[in-house]
């Protein structure tokens, strides 16, 4: 049995007030989770601050259309809804500005592994050469075919798309994309850098995807949304 949209809520509500306090929503940026029903979501309002509540999230039909809500929703909801339909081993979704991710999105270095975490982005980070706003389902469309079978995915001087299979695996995988970047370009700063190799990150994907560095970052994340 799937999550309540109340438990899913709750979540939410969690993941948002831990990437508000990371700084990762810089006055942008927006979540989301399927319900049980996989053609309905649950997602944060266009405007939503640091003290938030799980009754803040709306639950959002994937093929009906922005309107009729009673409270305005994100102008790039066509990110979350089209990632959503493309994908159904996807059940959460993030979008940031994230500085540390995104700036690679604008300089000559691919966003690779070099943290020993950011083996779950193994398969790669493709960057989406479309900076607009993705405000149309045509846009949202080609943002996902980007994306592809990829946990996540840059837009070219403008943001981050991370997915999970739950709320938790898109908050530590938000957590990780960004971690890597800083700890990279800190590397990067000092000379020449190293990636990890393909068979190394095997190994260690192996370990990481059997939850336990997830799970840990999601404690991380209730320990600060509650403090």
């Amino acid at each position: 049995m799937g999550e309540t949209n109340q438990q899913l809520a709750e979540k939410l509500n969690k993941a948002w007030r831990f990437f508000y306090k990371r700084g990762y929503v810089d006055g942008f940026g927006h979540i989301s989770a399927r319900t049980e029903d996989p053609n309905k979501i649950l997602m944060t309002p266009h405007e939503l601050s640091a003290d938030s509540r799980p009754e803040d999230f709306i639950e959002i039909d994937l093929y009906a259309g922005p309107d009729g809500y009673g409270v305005k929703l994100p102008s790039e909801l066509p990110i979350h809804l089209e990632v959503y339909k493309a994908r159904p081993d996807v059940n959460s979704v993030a979008h940031f500005h994230c500085h540390s991710a995104t700036s690679f999105s604008m300089s000559e270095h691919d966003l690779k592994p070099t943290y020993f975490l950011a083996s779950i982005f193994r398969d790669g980070i493709p960057v989406h050469p479309d900076s607009r706003l993705i405000l149309t389902e045509e846009r949202g469309k080609a943002m996902a075919e980007t994306l592809g079978n990829h946990r996540a995915a840059l837009l070219r001087a403008h943001g981050i798309v991370v997915t999970g299979g739950n709320v938790e695996e898109m908050t530590a995988g938000v957590f990780i994309m960004e971690d890597n970047a800083r700890r990279t370009a800190i590397a990067a700063s000092m000379g020449e850098f190293e990636v990890l190799g393909d068979e190394e990150m095997a190994e260690i994907e192996v370990e990481l995807l059997k939850g336990g560095p997830f799970g840990r970052i999601w404690y991380l994340c209730e320990s600060e949304a509650d403090a």
